[in-house]
C-alpha cells in the first residue's frame, strides 16, 4: 500500500515510529497497523484528502497534542538535550492496551482523572507508550498501579498492561535504560500474568528468555544500586546465600557479630526496598550478583 500511496504522493515519507518531532509543513496519518506516514498538502486536494481519510486515521484525531514537558522529555530519553543535574524522583512506566478501540486521547484523560494531574506520555504507537511518573517533593507515597489498574479496565472497556521501572533521581544513562525497559517490558508482559509488572518481578523473566552484556550491566545497577562496588559487601551477601539466608550460619563465617550482619541487611533494606530474607527478592540480588561475576 505504501508504495502504491507514493506514485500518488511523491512527497510521502513512512515512519515505523512516531517522529519525536511533527513538521507541520506536512499532513500526518496514521495506518492501520501503528505506522506514520507525511504527505505534502500541495499534493492533496479536498477527494484526495476524503480517500486517504477511508483507510487512514488522521494523526491529530489519533494522538492528543504533545505539552511542553511531553516534548522536554522526549529528548531527555534521546539524549538529544543532556541534563544530568538532579530532578526529583521519577520513573518510567511503559503500558500496552491491547484493545483496539482505547484511542490515546481517551487513554491520557482518563489516566489524568486518575493521577488528578496533567501526566506525561510518550507515545510509541497508538497501542504502547512510556509514561514518566514524577514524585513531587510532598509525596510521601508513590501510586500504585496495581490499585488504579482495575479502575483503567473497567472504564476503558479494555485490557492495558504496566511495565513499572526502578525510581531514579537523575537523567544519567536515560537513554540506555528507556530502552531497557522497553525490551525488557515487550519480553516480560505477555509471559506474566499480572496486568502490572514491576522491574523486580519482570527481571527473572527476562534473564531466561535473552541476557546480553547490556541487560546484565542494567541489571546490576536497577538493583545493587550504590552497593554495585561495594565488594566487602557483596561478599557478605555471597556467604549468606551459601548459608541458605541463616544469619547465624553467616556470621560465623564471616566471623562478625550476628547483629552487625542484621544492621548491613537492614540497612541494604533500607536504599533498595529489597528483603534479601524473603525469597524473591533474595533471588533477584543473587541473579545480579550472577550477572556482575560474569
Amino acid at each position: 500500500m505504501i508504495e502504491q500511496l507514493k506514485k500518488l504522493f511523491p512527497s510521502l515519507q513512512y515512519y515505523e515510529t512516531i517522529p519525536n518531532k511533527l513538521d507541520n509543513r506536512f499532513v500526518w496519518y496514521v495506518t492501520n497497523n501503528s505506522h506514520v506516514i507525511s504527505i505534502d498538502p500541495k499534493e492533496l486536494d479536498s477527494k484526495n484528502e476524503q480517500l486517504l481519510n477511508l483507510f487512514l486515521i488522521p494523526f491529530e484525531h489519533l494522538f492528543p497534542p504533545k505539552s511542553k514537558e511531553e516534548i522536554k522529555w522526549e529528548m531527555y530519553l534521546q539524549e538529544t538535550e543532556i541534563n544530568t543535574d538532579i530532578i526529583s524522583k521519577y520513573r518510567l512506566v511503559y503500558f500496552s492496551i491491547e484493545s483496539n478501540h482505547i484511542k490515546p486521547v481517551d487513554f491520557k484523560e482518563a489516566v489524568n482523572q486518575i493521577f488528578e494531574k496533567e501526566t506525561i506520555i510518550l507515545w510509541e504507537n497508538e497501542r504502547e507508550g512510556i509514561l514518566v511518573d514524577i514524585m513531587k517533593d510532598h509525596e510521601e507515597e508513590s501510586i500504585s498501579y496495581k490499585e488504579i489498574i482495575d479502575i483503567l479496565i473497567t472504564d476503558l472497556y479494555g485490557n492495558i498492561k504496566f511495565f513499572i521501572g526502578p525510581y531514579r533521581e537523575n537523567l544519567i544513562g536515560i537513554k540506555q535504560h528507556y530502552e531497557f525497559l522497553k525490551k525488557g517490558a515487550t519480553i516480560a508482559l505477555p509471559i506474566a500474568e499480572e496486568n502490572v509488572v514491576t522491574y523486580l518481578d519482570g527481571i527473572p523473566i527476562i534473564l531466561m528468555n535473552h541476557a546480553d552484556y547490556q541487560y546484565k550491566n542494567e541489571i546490576q545497577k536497577m538493583i545493587l544500586q550504590e552497593f554495585l562496588n561495594d565488594r566487602e559487601f557483596l561478599n557478605m551477601i555471597k556467604v549468606l546465600f551459601d548459608s541458605n539466608l541463616n544469619i547465624s550460619v553467616a556470621a560465623k563465617r564471616l566471623y562478625m557479630h550476628r547483629n552487625s550482619l542484621q544492621y548491613r541487611i537492614e540497612k541494604f533494606h533500607e536504599k533498595t526496598k529489597l528483603d534479601i530474607r524473603e525469597f524473591h527478592h533474595a533471588l533477584i540480588v543473587y541473579l545480579a550478583i550472577l550477572a556482575k561475576n560474569e
